[in-house]
């Protein structure tokens, strides 16, 4: 009985977004912007840059577009049918309030991994057809875990819909919460290294800035989701062997540390939403 009225929720968030037909629109425009950074990765070399090559220019797009997608996706899940009314009506229904937080994030989450799945998809058939000795293995590592961090931003748009009273709130929320991981973070980061003087600038103005990696660095990754996946990323995708990182800065824990981003949001929604006056 649970079983069914999570998927009947799930259902119907499915169904909401596929009328309004971005579904098409989003996975056409993930499959469009891996042909292009393939295409122009490859400009002068004399034909399409490699898989691997596509995943390093992508992984940095996702950060940007695949975050603010979940985030605008999920904001207004609950708050929003809190607003119309229609919230009132669905828990005057035998549902429970778990399965509203369980059903409308699997729900919208179907549709962001399909649209992933599917822009991702055709533009790596696309590639493999143009170049040889395709390593699809690492392709679809680069997918599982785009997938895996649009869930945890859909999760922290949940969190936002059940914590905030206003639907204009969560979403200046939402958009605060993708400045903060895509952009003032990694000015807080620098910051940080020219204080503890880790950043020493040489008074040559020709000559580039020196960076030392000091271990509280590869920690702070942990603490945003954008940083662990592009620690996923770089272990098991890039394979990447310029660097050498701390004992605990490895691809389990960027692994765990994505699922703890994943999953905690989620609690306190729960926790947000169950004690929420309707």
């Amino acid at each position: 009985m649970i079983q069914n009225i999570i998927f009947s929720i799930a259902k119907k968030e499915i169904m909401d977004n596929i009328r309004n037909k971005w579904i098409i629109v989003m996975s056409i425009s993930f499959a469009v912007l891996t042909l292009l950074v393939s295409y122009a990765g490859s400009i002068g070399s004399g034909g399409w840059q490699d898989l691997s090559g596509t995943v390093e220019g992508m992984s940095v797009l996702v950060n940007y577009f695949l975050t603010i997608i979940a985030l605008m996706l999920s904001y207004s899940a609950i708050i929003g049918e809190i607003e119309r009314g229609s919230m009132s009506a669905l828990i005057s229904l035998p549902v429970k309030r778990l399965e509203i937080i369980l059903g409308k994030f699997l729900g919208l989450g179907a549709v962001l991994t399909f649209t992933i799945l599917v822009g991702f998809g055709v533009a790596g058939i696309v590639i493999g057809t143009m170049v040889p000795n395709v390593d699809y293995w690492r392709y679809l590592l680069f997918i599982g875990a785009t997938v895996l961090v649009g869930l945890v931003f859909l999760s922290i748009g949940m969190l936002l819909s059940c914590l905030l009273k206003k639907r204009s709130t969560a979403m200046g929320s939402a958009i605060f919460v993708f400045f903060l991981f895509t952009i003032i973070w990694g000015l807080i980061l620098a910051a940080l290294l020219i204080v503890t003087g880790n950043i020493q600038f040489s008074s040559d103005p020709n000559v580039a800035p020196v960076l030392k990696n000091p271990d509280w660095q590869y920690a702070m990754n942990f603490l945003n989701p954008l940083s662990a996946y592009g620690g996923i990323i770089k272990f098991n995708v890039l394979s990447s062997t310029d660097a050498t990182y701390p004992a605990f800065y490895n691809s389990v824990n960027v692994f765990i540390a994505l699922l703890i981003w994943l999953f905690a949001p989620l609690i306190v929604a729960y926790w947000a939403f169950k004690n929420k006056d309707i």
